[in-house]
């Protein structure tokens, strides 16, 4: 029996090993198990739903328990060192190469400096909101784990949904992006490595088929794949080689500086430096890949902080260098708004200076690749650690100690969105959903330092709530004034209302929660400042992205209804029931403990 017994094991694991796909894999918990079961499911959607607005995850459960269900722990083996270059190259792009030009003509001309320094701003406020919640909560999932423990599962989905998405199609623009430098290096125009389908099977914006961006995509999952601290390494070579070579580009540039160039120096006045930062916004938005790194460093409490703080001084210190450099070089109105730099250098006679450029937006673009395959695998894996989405995706393989089933899912769709799909429509598509998850992870810092359960009195939590409405009430009011140009009169109201809101809850609402390790400085006034800026960068955003959030929404709303709403409220279920037996176990040792003292008193 023994034997049979074994060899019955092996079968299973062979099959296993070969063959990962089972029913649990895909839709676990009994509100699959039947068609009847399922039913029943769906007739108290209602309840389930309001259970996973209102019920929030614990700390220790996100660190543990829901952690321990990918089978295996991530390796782990990063520093501060390795999060600062990681962040680099998420945020280091060829947008810079691009966007600095195009808003520099048109929108704001020298004073660009100044739209990516307060863009720069926006960005470090919420770099500070992550930060604490990185080193409390080290988890791969990201804002999604900090946005359940403090907002709730069904928050948390909605926004992890969104952004998930965001890294498909910025990892897919980036990858067609590669393809366009790449056949600038080699003095080839983009479409000599494209597929260009002419029979009219495709549409026009979806028929050069770019395979090499496919190609790209797939050797970056590959990579990731295998190993963590090896990705670690060729992106930190890799992002100091793109830094010097920026620096080459730099100096290259002040060579020709004609300070001529600066004396009408914000022809577009103030409004214009604001309009340009809302876009340049989208220059800093991938540095949250790294906060879903803090369960593979080795310190949290000191390599995140470092981390992402060091990566967005060097992101925007390099970004404003740019800039000035550009408008030294050029006066603003004949910058080229295409390849600005290039072209720049071509016309002072440095032809050979827009190799440096190609290559420096190649490298940034790979490294970008590189993190966004990191850090969207990171957020899938944890969300399928709580089977909102099916768990085989939340697998950690025991030998690479990284998670392969979600890095290859995201990085074959990534793939195939890069094969069919121009640049122009996949740039339409971004970047609203940053900005509304950056907004969000700043509420739930306000919630976590004032609202702790069975702490906090009811007094206090409704005065938190009336403030926070308010500081989300005059945020969107200021926005809404700018986008429609309507004066100061508005400003006048509402941000006296902010300030008022912000030092209600300072002096009004105590804070119920410290810090354990490290803590954002100046709560309330640092988050609510980052809430009242990204919804006024919310506020210049264009028409088609609010349509696609709201579509996309749309579409995980009703995933959520029919499928992760009852697997991840029977995980739930589950983990309540075990938490209870572990208590109930608890009791009945003290008490068969406290019998056996008794027993032994009486024999002494």
């Amino acid at each position: 029996m023994e034997g049979t017994s074994q060899v019955g094991n092996g079968e299973t694991a062979l099959r296993r090993r070969w063959c990962m796909c089972s029913k649990e894999d895909f839709l676990p918990g009994p509100s699959f198990s039947s068609w009847g079961s399922y039913m029943k499911a769906m007739g108290e959607t209602g309840m389930r739903l309001k259970d996973r607005i209102t019920t929030r995850s614990r700390e220790d459960a996100e660190l543990n328990e829901v952690r321990g269900r990918s089978q295996h722990e991530m390796k782990r083996d990063l520093s501060w060192w390795d999060l600062i270059w990681f962040g680099v190259g998420a945020v280091v792009g060829a947008g810079i190469f691009v966007l600095t030009g195009l808003e520099a003509r048109e929108v704001a001309g020298p004073a660009v400096v100044l739209s990516y320094l307060i863009s720069g701003i926006s960005a470090m406020l919420s770099v500070f909101c992550y930060t604490e919640f990185a080193v409390e909560i080290p988890v791969a999932g990201g804002s999604f784990a900090y946005l359940r423990v403090e907002l709730g599962d069904f928050v948390a989905f909605i926004a992890a949904g969104n952004i998930l998405l965001e890294y498909v199609i910025g990892n897919a623009a980036v990858a067609r992006a590669w393809t366009s430098y790449f056949a600038t290096l080699l003095n080839h125009r983009p479409d000599d490595f494209r597929i260009i389908v002419s029979n009219g099977l495709l549409a026009q914006d979806y028929n050069h088929l770019d395979p090499l961006a496919s190609a790209v995509s797939m050797i970056i999952c590959v990579g990731v794949v295998f190993s963590t601290k090896g990705s670690s390494r060729f992106n930190y070579i890799a992002s100091i080689l793109h830094i010097i070579v920026i620096l080459l580009v730099i100096i290259a540039g002040l060579t020709q500086a004609n300070s001529a160039n600066y004396s009408n120096f914000a022809p577009f006045g103030v409004r214009g430096i604001f309009k340009a930062s809302a876009v340049l916004f989208f220059a800093y938005i991938s540095f949250d890949a790294v906060s879903t790194m803090a369960e593979e460093t080795k310190n949290p409490a000191k390599d995140i902080p470092i981390g992402l703080v060091g990566a967005m001084s060097i992101v925007t210190t390099v970004y404003c260098l740019l800039a000035i450099t550009l408008c030294l070089m050029q006066p603003y109105y004949a910058v080229d708004t295409d390849a600005p730099f290039s072209v720049a250098f071509e016309v002072l006679g440095m032809s050979w200076a827009k190799y440096f450029v190609a290559f420096g937006a190649l490298k940034g673009m790979t490294t970008v690749l590189l993190a966004g395959a990191v850090g969207q695998a990171r957020y899938l894996t944890h969300i399928a650690r709580t089977h909102m989405v099916p768990p085989c995706l939340a697998h950690v393989h025991g030998r690479t100690q990284t998670p392969i089933n979600a890095t290859v899912v995201m990085m074959v769709a990534t793939a195939i969105i890069a094969f069919f799909t121009s640049l122009d429509i996949l740039s339409n598509l971004l970047s609203i959903s940053t900005l509304f998850i950056f907004m969000l992870v700043a509420i739930a810092l306000l919630v976590r330092r004032h609202y702790v359960s069975g702490v906090t009195t009811e007094t206090n939590r409704n005065r938190m709530i009336v403030s926070i409405v308010l500081i989300l009430g005059s945020s969107i009011g200021t926005a809404a004034d700018w986008s429609m140009s309507n004066g100061w009169v508005v400003y006048a109201v509402t941000i006296p209302i902010w300030i008022a809101a912000t030092l209600g809850m300072k002096v009004m609402v105590p804070q119920a929660r410290k810090p354990k390790m490290w803590g954002v400085p100046l709560v309330p006034w640092l988050p609510s400042l980052s809430i009242a800026m990204n919804i006024f960068l919310l506020g210049s955003i264009d028409k088609d992205s609010f349509i696609r959030f709201a579509v996309w929404t749309a579409v995980l709303l009703v995933y959520y209804l029919f499928m992760g709403l009852h697997a991840s409220y029977d995980t739930a279920k589950e983990s309540e029931r075990g938490e209870q037996g572990k208590m109930e176990d608890g009791r009945k040792g003290i008490e068969t403990g406290s019998g056996m003292d008794g027993n032994l008193e009486e024999r002494s």
